[in-house]
């Protein structure tokens, strides 16, 4: 079952159930999904692109939190962490920091890459490796603090 057709089947499963926080947080997603396709000509997103649209609705979210703990909102902060673990239930399982690490050192190693200016060269070997399985900030600070040393 492809994940455009877990959301569809657990959309139906919310709405019998009357959840209606999961019920909203799938729509959106799906809404989300649909006007990628739109936006991109694509008839389809296959489970790939779909991954990428839900990364991007998971990172928006927690870029909602941080800005909402700096203003106080602890009642957002709850309601959008709700949302982000409905979402996670559609990506691929995150890698761990010491995992993320791991395949930071490996692609500093196979692309040569010395200083910070390379920075380029091993994001983009690292990328296709982590896309959907790790936040690109812990990425890129990684990346960062390795060519630093």
């Amino acid at each position: 079952m492809s994940i455009k057709e877990q959301l569809t089947a657990d959309m139906k499963e919310a709405m019998k159930a009357h959840e209606k926080e999961r019920l909203t947080v799938i729509r959106s997603a799906r809404g989300a999904i649909r006007q990628a396709e739109i936006d991109g000509g694509h008839a389809e997103l296959d489970d790939e692109g779909v991954i990428g649209v839900l990364s991007k609705e998971v990172k928006m979210r927690k870029d909602s939190i941080e800005e909402f703990e700096k203003g106080g909102r602890t009642d957002l902060v709850e309601k959008t962490q709700a949302e982000i673990d409905v979402l996670m239930k559609y990506l691929p399982a995150q890698l761990s920091e010491e995992e993320v690490r791991a395949l930071v050192a490996e692609a500093v190693e196979k692309t040569g890459a010395k200083e910070p200016k390379d920075m380029g060269k091993v994001m983009g070997a690292l990328m296709p490796k982590v896309k959907g399985r790790a936040d690109g900030k812990l990425v890129n600070q990684l990346v960062r603090a390795q060519l630093a040393k």
